[in-house]
C-alpha cells in the first residue's frame, strides 16, 4: 500500500515537472522562467528522495545534496543575471 502511494507521488511529481517545463519555455517574463527552473530543481529533489525510499538505499543522498546545491546556485546566478545583466562583474584595467 505504501509503495503504491509513493508511486503515485512520483507520478504527480512528474506531472509537476512537465508543467514547470512548460512555464520555463513559455513563461511571460524572465522571473517566471527562473521560478519555474527552481521549481523543477525542487521537484527533482523530491523525486530522487522518493526513489531512494522505494529502493531502500542511502546511495542517493549525495545526489540529493548535489542537486540542492546546484539548484540554489543556479537560482542565484539567474537572479543576478536578471538584475544586473551579467553574472560575474569584471573590473576593466584602465
Amino acid at each position: 500500500m505504501f509503495k503504491l502511494f509513493l508511486m503515485g507521488c512520483l507520478f504527480f511529481i512528474t506531472l509537476s515537472i512537465i508543467a514547470a517545463l512548460y512555464r520555463a519555455v513559455k513563461g511571460p517574463s524572465k522571473p517566471d522562467r527562473v521560478m519555474a527552473l527552481d521549481n523543477i530543481g525542487i521537484n527533482l529533489l523530491a523525486g530522487v528522495a522518493i526513489l531512494s525510499i522505494l529502493l531502500h538505499t542511502h546511495a542517493f543522498l549525495d545526489i540529493i545534496l548535489l542537486l540542492g546545491i546546484l539548484s540554489f546556485v543556479g537560482t542565484i546566478a539567474f537572479a543576478r543575471y536578471i538584475e544586473r545583466g551579467v553574472v560575474i562583474e569584471r573590473k576593466h584595467a584602465e
